[in-house]
């Protein structure tokens, strides 16, 4: 079993339903057992600014399926619930969107797939959650989330 953990995500509809929702069906995949949930957090947007607040979360995983397979399941989710990433800007309004934050102690650099994620380490919505998970986690290549957050914390 590999640890993953996967980033949580949403600004269109009723965000915390979503959210409540997209964790229940995580919890029914296959080969994927759900070992942590951390809270949900009101947020601005990033980049993209024009669209409504987003609910973030992160939750912890156990899983047998590889990187691929695993990241396969959470698009397929993410369109389950109305996502569609050809037709919106790639930091636009989502009903859902899922991020595989890490996977295991695993670097993985290809094209469709980047593990850690790659902005993990700027964003505060990520690093929180995941601190609030398990806050001796260590992101492969960077560090502690502490570490990250404490970056963050003294540059403004």
């Amino acid at each position: 079993m590999v640890r993953a953990f996967v980033g949580l995500g949403s600004n269109l509809g009723e965000r915390r339903e979503t959210l409540r929702a997209a964790i229940g069906r995580l919890r029914g995949l296959p080969e994927v057992e759900v070992k942590g949930v951390s809270s949900f957090r009101d947020t601005e947007p990033l980049d993209y600014l024009d669209q409504p607040r987003f609910l973030n979360g992160a939750v912890e995983l156990e899983t047998e399926l590889s990187a691929r397979a695993l990241l396969g399941a959470l698009l397929e989710l993410e369109r389950a619930f109305g996502r569609d990433r050809s037709k919106a800007p790639p930091q636009g309004p989502r009903t859902l969107d899922l991020d595989l934050l890490l996977y295991g102690d695993a670097t993985i650099d290809e094209p469709l797939l980047k593990v850690p994620h790659p902005r993990l380490h700027e964003r505060r919505f990520v690093l929180e959650p995941l601190a609030e998970l398990d806050p001796d986690l260590e992101v492969p290549g960077q560090g502690s989330v502490q570490a990250l957050l404490a970056k963050l914390d003294s540059s403004g």
